[in-house]
């Protein structure tokens, strides 16, 4: 039997919804946002203000009576034009979304949706960046991995240990509110990593164009995982 590739990989880890959000808020309760270039209702608002954006994506979640909003892998997005730390001019404007972001509550947990190892953490302090990050390792049936976990609270990263043991379903940290976490309303940027290089506490959850390919297949759809 051929072995599988990476996105059947994660795909078959586990039939059911892996959470890094509540347990207790049922899939039926996502509702998908959409924050590409296209979205013509969102053209009519500030994006580069994270308080606006904020109005804009509660009421999106309360129209639908969900609790949480999700999406935008593989989404061109007009929010970064705000930062020079994306926008260089030219081909080399990163504005393509290569993670899931789940819109929720300040301050709502998220857990550890596989057995892990943290690898790594840091406050990206960057405008427009991470703020708090975690990456952990992942090590099933012999393939590694990685999981980031951005815009995080400061304390999520206060008493963190490299290597420390983290089992499914355990806590990992909290979102923060736009003072910490780059500047943006509440949300928890998740991305699957196959290949992490050298980075620490980072990792490009935005790329440009002509990279797409190669992070499109070194991060692919953390949907493999939710299934939301």
């Amino acid at each position: 039997m051929a072995p599988l590739n990476f996105k059947d990989f994660l795909f078959g880890i586990s039939t059911k919804s892996l959470c890094v959000l509540n347990t207790s808020i049922q899939n039926s309760k996502y509702i998908h946002l959409d924050l590409s270039e296209n979205n013509t209702s969102l053209q009519k608002v500030d994006v580069s203000s994270s308080t606006r954006l904020e109005t804009y994506i509660t009421n999106h979640i309360k129209k639908h009576d969900a609790l949480v909003a999700f999406g935008g892998y593989n989404e061109v997005r007009n929010i970064y034009k705000r930062s020079k730390y994306f926008n260089l001019g030219n081909d080399s404007e990163r504005n393509i979304h290569i993670g899931m972001d789940l819109w929720s509550d300040v301050n709502s947990p998220v857990f550890v949706p596989l057995d892990a190892t943290v690898h790594s953490f840091k406050n990206n302090t960057n405008f427009g960046d991470y703020g708090p990050a975690i990456i952990l390792k992942h090590s099933i049936n012999t393939i590694e991995f990685y999981t980031l976990y951005g815009h995080l609270s400061l304390a999520s990263i206060e008493n963190l240990k490299l290597n420390q043991v983290f089992k499914q379903g355990e806590p990992l940290g909290t979102l923060g509110d736009a003072s910490v976490n780059g500047d943006y309303p509440p949300h928890l940027h998740f991305q699957i990593i196959k290949d992490i290089d050298n980075y620490e506490g980072d990792y490009p959850g935005v790329c440009n164009k002509a990279d797409l390919d190669f992070y499109l297949k070194n991060c692919p759809d953390p949907n493999l995982l939710l299934k939301l």
